[in-house]
This record gives structure tokens, C-alpha cells and sequence, in this order.
């Protein structure tokens, strides 16, 4: 998927955001090793891993894509990623007035460990999601 294919779904996925980002965003952001992107048709996660901590940085999922277990996929691969690459714990920001995705992470074993208050918008809030990724796994 294209940096431009990557923009065009996150901005489909997040109308609400006040400014979805870009395909020039996205080139950045692919362009750090520290970074990885996990592709699945009509949806994608962008994560990174520094030190023993992941951070989930985006989860788009085509709107008529989704309830069909694909981000529960990403979510899964986000795991074995993280942990491949020495992270034994993750975190994210979610947007407040997100209920699908707070209800996703929550019932993936994040909790909620703080939040940011106006950080997508006036009024929306960054919920910050922890949660423990367990031993890491071995060849």
C-alpha cells in the first residue's frame, strides 16, 4: 500500500480527527527503522518499538471492513512484533468519543492509564491505553 493509499484510508477511518495526516506523514513515518507497518487488505497498523516499549501509533480499518476480526489480526500481529523486537509492554492514544476503539482495546487487555486532556480537539480527550505484552517469544 502506497503512502497515498495509506492517507486516503486513515482519513475514510477518521473523519471526526480535525486534519487526517498525510501521504508525506506517512512516508516519514515508514521511513524510521524504528518503525513497522502491518498490512492486511482494506486495513493497516503503524507501531514502533523503542527500548522494551511498543506504541501502537495508528489502527485503520476500512469502515465497510469492519466487525470482521481484522483488527483483532492486526492487534494479535502488533503483539508478536513487539515482542520480536524486545518490547514487553505497549501503549496508545485513543480518542475519547471513539467508543468502538476503546471498547477493541479494552477488551484486548489494555487499560486505561491516563489522559490528555484536548488533545484530538477541543472536548476530545486522549485516553492513554497500557498493557502488558507477556514473555517475550523465542525460535
Amino acid at each position: 500500500m502506497t503512502p497515498e493509499a495509506l492517507a486516503a484510508l486513515h482519513a475514510r477511518c477518521f473523519p471526526a480527527h480535525p486534519r487526517p495526516w498525510s501521504a508525506a506523514e506517512f512516508t516519514a513515518l515508514l521511513s524510521q527503522p524504528l518503525n513497522f507497518l502491518i498490512l492486511r487488505p482494506r486495513a493497516f497498523l503503524i507501531g514502533r518499538v523503542i527500548a522494551d516499549e511498543a506504541e501502537l501509533l495508528t489502527l485503520a480499518v476500512a469502515p465497510e471492513a469492519r466487525r470482521q476480526g481484522l483488527a483483532l489480526a492486526l492487534l494479535d500481529e502488533f503483539t508478536l512484533t513487539s515482542q520480536s523486537r524486545g518490547a514487553d509492554e505497549a501503549f496508545l492514544e485513543v480518542a475519547s468519543d471513539n467508543a468502538p476503539a476503546l471498547a477493541l482495546y479494552s477488551g484486548n487487555n489494555w487499560e486505561k492509564s491516563g489522559t490528555r486532556r484536548d488533545y484530538y480537539a477541543p472536548g476530545v480527550d486522549a485516553v492513554i491505553m497500557r498493557r502488558a505484552l507477556g514473555p517475550r517469544q523465542t525460535c
